[in-house]
């Protein structure tokens, strides 16, 4: 039996209360902009942190993770090619140190978690002048459920000078990037002893500063093993809320996040375009699931996603991943201050410059964190985005009809079908449809754009499928 579905009428009657809702909300979102968390009109999609996770958030600490900064930065300079057998100087030390921190994190986990180093040996490449020992710095926490499907947090802890090829001056790399080494120990730390569905694998990698060698290193060790990595966040440049004239914005965090995705084909690319999917890739989907978990008081954030795969001239370790064909997105602070980045130590005019702790703000570090740790703790405890989802198009009709691959997560109790304008950022409408996988909804898919997203028994929902034609 064909499933209910709204009436067009009902349908285009609830956009039009939609946009004089958000119409009605814009003047109170502009006057609340100062305000932790007070951003936009929420979307459709929004998914308010549950007590568990309120619970997590709080146990975040700004202190702790100003430590781990200022700790990275003792060790003089963590270029990839300093010193990797001195206890006390060069990456090696900063190396151990780092692991020898997530296996004491991992001690309170009841055996959940493991850390380990990831190493390679890179043969002389650009920015690699000899063979160099590469090592990669990984937690695992093994998801309880479904410990198959993965979610990846980063940061590098690599550091380096203005000359990239210099291995012995002093390179703090206090933000960057000791900034996000500090956010992926620290949900290592407050994770560790609570049970996700899902596997996270917290990392510090190296060689970011050369060539993002040890992320690429570790994307193709994923893909080479199968390994289903679902969603990868990697924090570079997440410490200071200062842009380069002074002005400052502590409550909101940028997430770069690509269109057409780096791994497809020409063909694959091509399709994509021909239906308007430029925007409805896995990472750009990603991206909206961070503002509907992320974006709201209990991280005092707001999350700015820039439709971009990265900066100009620039690039960060989730770019591996994308050309792995994974989806990923890179955080990074509001507004650089490049006067302080990649900066020798030096003193002018009585001021200190370079890449120094005194640069970061480190309440605003344990919100980034706040905001990574909402959406990956979600993503583990939500269901997988939904497979195999299509959109039939033989039929030359005004309705539309969404199939899908039912999931395997013994919690799994339904579907939503969400749409959206096709001018639309977010996702503005969602039809509950149950256990099933089929739904025809009474508008047309040559005017609107169509998404299918799951629900487990807690009420948790997965990022978005965006699906593809099927004659």
């Amino acid at each position: 039996m064909r499933p209910v579905s709204p009436s067009r009428r009902t349908v285009l009657a609830a956009t039009a209360a939609a946009g004089a809702a958000t119409a009605g909300t814009a003047k109170a979102a502009t006057a609340t902009a100062e305000e932790p968390g007070a951003g936009a009109h929420p979307p459709a999609t929004a998914q308010p942190p549950d007590r568990e996770l309120r619970a997590l958030l709080r146990e975040i600490d700004p202190a702790r993770i100003e430590a781990t900064v200022r700790t990275l930065v003792s060790f003089g300079t963590r270029h990839t090619l300093s010193a990797q057998d001195d206890p006390a100087r060069g990456i090696g030390a900063a190396r151990d140190w780092i692991l020898a921190q997530l296996r004491s994190y991992a001690a309170t986990s009841g055996g959940r978690m493991t850390a380990e180093l990831q190493s390679y040996v890179q043969e002389p490449a650009p920015r690699i002048p000899t063979a160099t020992r590469i090592t990669n710095v990984l937690a695992t926490l093994r998801g309880s459920v479904t410990p198959e499907r993965v979610y990846v947090v980063s940061g590098h802890y690599d550091s380096r000078v203005t000359d990239v090829m210099d291995a012995t001056s002093d390179a703090p790399g206090a933000d960057d990037d000791a900034s996000g080494v500090a956010v992926a120990m620290e949900l290592a730390r407050v994770m560790a002893g609570r049970r996700p569905a899902s596997t996270i694998v917290f990392a510090a990698v190296a060689g970011e500063e050369q060539g993002l060698y040890g992320a690429a290193y570790m994307a193709s060790s994923f893909k080479a093993a199968g390994t289903d990595v679902q969603a990868m966040f990697t924090n570079d440049i997440v410490g200071a809320s200062r842009a380069d004239d002074g002005t400052r914005d502590p409550y909101t965090i940028r997430l770069f996040a690509e269109g057409v995705p780096t791994s497809e084909t020409p063909e694959q690319a091509a399709t994509r375009r021909s239906v308007g999917g430029e925007n409805d890739s896995p990472s750009r989907q990603l991206a909206r699931f961070v503002r509907d978990t992320a974006d709201n008081p209990a991280t005092g954030m707001r999350v700015r996603v820039v439709y971009r795969r990265d900066r100009y001239r620039r690039g960060g370790d989730h770019i591996p991943f994308l050309e792995q064909g994974y989806a990923a997105a890179r955080f990074t602070e509001p507004a650089e201050d490049f006067a302080h980045q990649h900066q020798d130590v030096r003193v002018e005019d009585g001021k200190q410059y370079g890449d120094l702790p005194e640069f970061c703000d480190f309440p605003f570090v344990a919100r980034v964190a706040r905001v990574n740790a909402a959406a990956l703790w979600t993503l583990a405890q939500a269901p997988g985005a939904p497979r195999e989802a299509r959109i039939l198009t033989a039929a030359l009709t005004n309705s539309t009809q969404l199939v899908w691959a039912r999931g395997v997560e013994p919690d799994l109790a339904g579907y939503e079908v969400v749409w959206r304008e096709t001018t639309a950022a977010e996702w503005t409408h969602v039809i509950p449809v149950g256990d099933v996988t089929s739904h025809e909804v009474d508008l047309s898919k040559d005017n609107v754009f169509f998404g299918v997203r799951a629900v487990n028994r807690t009420g948790r929902r997965s990022p978005v499928s965006f699906p593809s034609p099927q004659a």
